[in-house]
């Protein structure tokens, strides 16, 4: 049935409330609030194109840093659920921010950006924990997928640089590594050394001890009949390790 309408009296008041069948009232969703974001970026050029890019989109840009110290103090101050970071931010480390970071809720999420594919820098974003690592050839879309991503949690997948330094980065039983007679886990070390990773980054990125890190790399000089990193790094990048 229709709505009925209201009764007013002489003084144009309401004496009957109006009826409105459940059917018929049209529910009213709520608005999701917008995602707030912090970008640290030494290039003032890239903080502006970032800002004018994320504009009229559900991501809301609450500040800008330049170096390591600022977005440490934004951060603490603003909240931001996403920080969108450059890895060659200066006055400090990048990476070691991100960790810092993360240690108090609530934590931002993490996407580096960068202009140059630089495996090493993406296996050190991973170590610290990045949800993304975007190299700088992005459109709007894709930029703010990133971040809805972040912030859903969804894991990298796909053929983008980051997402292969991710699986790289795993434990793999690779027929060519399996000939050399390496293990799962070695494997997975032989990657993280041919990343330029150090023995204490190593052990961070597979929460096991120097000591171990140490044990595993003398293993594989003495499987591949190597002398040092540098051939271990050659060896992995000539198999299609990394």
């Amino acid at each position: 049935p229709p709505c009925k309408p209201a009764v007013f009296d002489r003084n144009h008041e309401p004496v009957e409330p109006v009826h409105c069948p459940q059917s018929l009232a049209t529910p009213r969703l709520p608005m999701p609030a917008p995602i707030s974001l912090l970008i640290a970026d030494s290039k003032e050029i890239v903080r502006a194109g970032l800002r004018a890019m994320l504009a009229g989109t559900a991501v809301n840009v609450v500040g800008e840093a330049s170096n390591v110290p600022s977005t440490l103090t934004l951060a603490k101050q603003h909240k931001p659920a996403v920080i969108l970071l450059d890895p060659g931010l200066s006055r400090g480390n990048a990476f070691e921010l991100a960790v810092e970071l993360q240690k108090t809720p609530p934590a931002p999420k993490f996407i580096f950006l960068s202009a140059i594919n630089n495996p090493t820098h993406m296996a050190r974003a991973k170590i610290a924990g990045a949800s993304n690592f975007l190299l700088m050839h992005f459109i709007q879309r894709e930029l703010v997928t990133a971040i809805e991503n972040a912030v859903a949690g969804k894991p990298v997948s796909g053929t983008e640089p980051f997402a292969r330094i991710l699986v790289a980065m795993e434990p793999r039983d690779l027929p060519v590594a399996r000939e050399a007679g390496l293990t799962p886990r070695e494997t997975q070390v032989l990657s993280h050394v041919a990343l330029c990773l150090s023995n204490n980054e190593i052990a961070r990125s597979l929460g096991i001890s120097y000591g171990t890190v140490n044990v595993h790399v003398r293993s594989l000089l003495r499987k591949l009949r190597v002398h040092d990193r540098t051939e271990l790094v050659v060896w992995a990048l000539r198999w299609g390790i990394v």
